[in-house]
């Protein structure tokens, strides 16, 4: 496929594609789907190598969120049972982050459901990293509260983090569609504020909502165009109780394709797996990490991973390595910009996206033999909250 070298030999010059060349790698065929991860395998491996960044989430509060987002088990009104429960004390955080470290994890993400964080929480969260680090020193902290008010990015970044997520999720204009108590321009001021605080941004997105490609390829345009140094791909979790139960939309197949469309509008920057990998990637997630260079290990926030060993065979299994906490994840042109793209590059592409007209029909990619696999979603019971081990 010629689009596929146009696609690589852009990856390997920090070029940018344009908006047509990774709508067409969405648009690919099955019978064509290795040769666009083996395009993909060649940006990801000139940039990080055979390195794999495993990443830990701690749920320090979880449950009786205010907020309405359709795809989240934690929203107002689901009837997801999961677990509930106020802030862990920073020593039960400290023993849960200890778990995924012990398991290989460089980063730590701290995440506390909600609409934002209290002055009082932020107070919380920096007796919490003061507890990790005086376990473990080196570990990256990357802290999820939500919406962020003035001067609150600047006393986590004071505190200790190094990282702060915010994802856009999706499109600016089907934002509306998932949520309504806060707007897609609230998240770009919170991202914009962890920038201005000198913490690392990592935002991301959640396929499989219902969106169409147009806006899966907007939204990858937009997490360039907020400096985004890392970028989750979640993949919906169909929790029962929820609006989005029955948007079974993807494909083991179709999530391989959105990752390799990241990665092309994305060739030097962090892309990881997050959230529903082992639901919709299933028996080709090692062909996920051919394309991404980052995980979660062990469980998520209210759902359950595969075992965290499960996770490290795999990784070795598939010829990759576990990136070292000494390693830099990010290449080294990209560590002393500390940016996501230079001026000309968001120019540019702003201008590329507004050229294009308005969306086409959302389309379904599914097909007929996949029938919903409840089986797959399984609640976190252990862990964080509870009296049970960690997965890890």
């Amino acid at each position: 496929m010629e689009i596929l070298n146009t696609l690589v030999a852009k990856g390997l010059r920090r070029e940018i594609p344009t908006r047509e060349e990774v709508l067409a790698i969405l648009a690919t065929t099955d019978d064509e789907l290795l040769d666009v991860v083996a395009a993909a395998g060649q940006v990801r491996r000139r940039w990080f190598g055979h390195r794999v960044k495993l990443n830990y989430l701690v749920s320090l509060k979880s449950g009786l969120c205010p907020e309405d987002c359709s795809y989240c088990s934690q929203r107002l009104g689901s009837e997801a049972e999961i677990l509930k429960y106020t802030w862990l004390r920073p020593e039960q955080a400290a023993e849960a982050a200890e778990a995924g470290v012990a398991g290989g994890a460089k980063r730590v993400c701290l995440v506390a459901s909600g609409r934002g964080p209290t002055d009082t929480d932020i107070n919380r969260v920096a007796e919490t990293i003061s507890a990790i680090r005086g376990v473990n020193g080196d570990v990256e902290i990357c802290a999820c509260l939500g919406l962020l008010t003035d001067h609150q990015a600047e006393r986590l970044k004071a505190a200790g983090a190094d990282a702060y997520n915010h994802n856009l999720n999706t499109s600016e204009t089907t934002y509306g569609q998932i949520t309504t108590t806060h707007t897609y321009a609230d998240r770009v001021d919170t991202v914009e504020k962890v920038h201005a605080a000198g913490l690392s941004a990592c935002s991301g997105l959640i396929a499989g909502l219902g969106e169409t490609d147009e806006d899966l390829v907007d939204v990858v345009f937009a997490l360039r165009e907020v400096g985004s140094d890392s970028v989750p791909v979640n993949f919906l979790i169909p929790f029962e109780g929820t609006p989005l139960a029955q948007e079974w939309n993807l494909t083991p197949q179709r999530c391989l394709r959105i990752l390799a469309m990241v990665r092309f509008v994305c060739p030097d920057i962090e892309v990881r797996i997050a959230g529903g990998r082992e639901v919709h990637l299933r028996s080709l997630q090692p062909l996920g990490l051919h394309i991404a260079n980052s995980i979660f290990l062990g469980d998520y926030l209210t759902s359950e991973g595969q075992a965290g060993q499960a996770d490290l065979d795999m990784i070795k299994d598939a010829g990759f390595v576990v990136e070292d906490a000494n390693e830099s994840t990010l290449p080294r042109h990209r560590t002393a910009a500390a940016s996501c793209g230079d001026s000309t590059d968001v120019a540019e592409h702003a201008r590329d996206a507004d050229a294009h007209g308005p969306y086409g029909t959302p389309q379904t990619h599914s097909r007929p033999e996949d029938a919903a696999r409840t089986d797959l979603v399984k609640v976190r019971l252990r862990g964080a909250g509870t009296d049970r081990a960690p997965n890890a």
